[in-house]
């Protein structure tokens, strides 16, 4: 099986989901997306695999988020995506993709469904 996951070796979350997936013996790609940060498609693209809008992947607790006002309603898909590829700390970590499908590892255990 190939699996990716966007990961942020600071966060316990992505390390701990990180090592569900090698417990099972998935040696993932590991793309530290904090340095090397996804583009639009490749967001749009996990949006659709986890069936979520833009906001959803968002971490509203940053701060970046209240600076850029993302809050506000009449920011379109398009305008959200390109927040999260300018800022990537705005993503929600980890996502794990597998199978076709995508997963966010909060909690961790919750990428168990897609392998």
């Amino acid at each position: 099986m190939t699996a990716t996951i966007y990961h942020n070796p600071r966060c316990s979350k992505s390390r701990q989901t990180l090592d569900i997936l090698r417990g099972r013996g998935i040696e993932p790609a590991v793309i530290e997306y904090l340095s090397d940060p996804p583009d639009a498609a490749t967001i749009a693209t996990l949006l659709d695999l986890l069936g979520l809008e833009p906001r959803q992947l968002m971490r509203k607790g940053e701060a970046i988020y209240r600076e850029l006002g993302l809050a506000d309603p009449s920011l379109d898909r398009d305008a959200l995506i390109a927040a999260m590829v300018a800022n990537p700390i705005l993503i929600e970590r980890p996502v794990v993709v597998a199978n076709g499908k995508a997963a966010i590892g909060r909690p961790p255990e919750s990428v168990l469904d897609i392998l």
